[in-house]
């Protein structure tokens, strides 16, 4: 299948700034009969690296202990762009404008608690970032036996993909008509979608790549 190359993203840090953004993903496993399994989770990027947490009972970990290849998929979607932006007739145009990261690879389960207690540490801070509890320390003896009961795995990324799509296979005419569209159109994302066009589109600057 041919992948359009002028919506990957490369640079390490956008891609790391968007997935520390999000706290949602899809994790995709394999059981022992080769049936997939996708299954909706929080998680945390931290070092190049996906964790999630949960129980060490259920399918996706029975999954993981049969194979640990995996994948995970992140994906945040901006705005609805309609067909009748830049064509009053044909339906093609239709699309939707979005940041997406896909990563292939090893999932490792978590024994260190030090480790474990990091990574709980994350989600606390993205998930209730106004405090209101005690820091998790796996010294802690509140939370030693805690860190011990939960299941944290790691997933180390062999192949990671990012594509952010925000009109940049559009002409400068076409570009323009879906900005006076969004602008007219005043939803809440709006806004922040003519500000990714404007950073990602190539012709933003009027000169074309």
């Amino acid at each position: 299948m041919m992948r359009r190359k002028e919506f990957l993203v490369e640079n390490e840090a956008e891609v790391a700034e968007f997935l520390h953004s999000m706290s949602f993903g899809f994790l995709a496993t394999v059981d022992s009969e080769g049936r997939p399994l996708v299954t909706p989770l929080n998680f945390v990027y931290m070092d190049g690296c996906f964790y999630f947490h949960g129980s060490h009972a259920g399918a996706k970990m029975n999954n993981l202990r049969d194979q640990e290849a995996v994948c995970f998929s992140v994906a945040d979607e901006f705005a609805i762009i309609p067909s009748y932006y830049t064509d009053p007739n044909m339906a093609c145009p239709a699309s939707a404008y979005f940041k997406s990261v896909t990563a292939s690879g090893k999932a490792e389960k978590v024994e260190d608690l030090a480790e474990k207690a990091t990574v709980m540490s994350r989600f606390m801070e993205k998930l209730q970032p106004e405090g209101g509890y005690d820091p998790i320390d796996a010294e802690d003896s509140r939370y030693r036996p805690m860190l011990k009961a939960v299941a944290v795995v790691r997933i180390v990324p062999e192949q990671l993909t990012a594509k952010f799509k925000f009109g940049q296979n559009l002409q400068a005419e076409e570009r323009g008509q879906v900005i006076e569209g969004l602008t007219a159109r005043g939803g809440e994302r709006d806004p922040e979608t003519i500000e990714m066009m404007n950073k990602y589109c190539p012709y933003h600057s009027g000169k074309q790549a």
